[in-house]
């Protein structure tokens, strides 16, 4: 516990003296522009009126709220992401991304706030059926996936014998699964756990046991100290005080509304 004590005092004395730099009178400070997909929950949705909602969008607010900048949330997709940022379109990019050596290509990573893995989701019925990687690499079987993402990576790397199909976003995918045109999808186990309070007849196999595991991080721009310092410093204290844990809570804990 004191442990965690002096690290959230460090992280919070660190926020403490970057919001310094943004005077509370300054005159029309820049947004933070944050791109985000809205198709990855618990992380980022889209609330189909052009604002988002998720762990990963209350975390941004927090931060821009303590830099005391307005935030503009940027639509993007997992296809578009690297033309973004080469772009100069998002000052961060946040909503369920993993760590990966693509990413690293077009951008710089915040600390790791999350750990994660790829495990299946099937129609409940089915979940004998699809639980390894060895099932679900059979030609009978039909793999749907979102394009542009470490998804679509970790099926094509590991399902090559499937039928794997690409589906165009990562929302009416799992009515695929629902409706019998497809027989599974692996994706993030958070996600997973997510998807299946909103689809009651689909199931996510062994979550507490992914295929793989990976870091969360937010994308950030390339040789920025500055930048990386706020978001990192932000997280830190979020992780150090439990902010992120609470927020997960919400989405997908024994008693969660969001």
């Amino acid at each position: 516990m004191r442990v965690r004590q002096v690290a959230a005092a460090l992280a919070a004395g660190v926020i403490s003296l970057l919001a310094v730099a943004v005077p509370a009178n300054a005159e029309d400070p820049a947004a933070l522009r944050v791109c985000t997909t809205g198709d990855y929950p618990p992380y980022s949705v889209s609330d189909g009126a052009g604002g988002f909602r998720g762990v990963d969008i209350d975390l941004a607010r927090g931060l821009a709220d303590v830099l005391r900048r307005p935030v503009q949330f940027v639509p993007t997709t997992w296809k578009s992401l690297p033309a973004d940022f080469a772009a100069l379109n998002c000052d961060l990019a946040v909503g369920g991304i993993s760590d990966s050596p693509a990413r690293r290509a077009f951008s710089d990573f915040s600390i790791t706030y999350g750990t994660d893995g790829k495990t299946p989701i099937t129609r409940t019925e089915d979940a004998g059926r699809f639980a390894t990687i060895e099932q679900i690499d059979r030609p009978e079987v039909r793999v749907v996936v979102n394009r542009g993402g470490t998804n679509e990576q970790f099926a094509r790397t590991n399902f090559p014998h499937a039928q794997v199909s690409l589906w165009p976003d990562n929302v009416t995918i799992f009515d695929e699964i629902a409706q019998g045109r497809a027989d599974v999808f692996v994706t993030d186990s958070v996600e997973g756990r997510y998807r299946v309070r909103t689809h009651p007849g689909l199931t996510v196999l062994h979550p507490d046991r992914p295929f793989d595991s990976f870091g969360k991080v937010f994308l950030l721009r390339r040789d920025d100290p500055v930048s990386a310092a706020e978001v990192n410093g932000w997280l830190a204290a979020q992780l150090a005080t439990g902010g992120v844990d609470r927020l997960l809570d919400t989405w997908i804990g024994p008693h969660a509304t969001a």
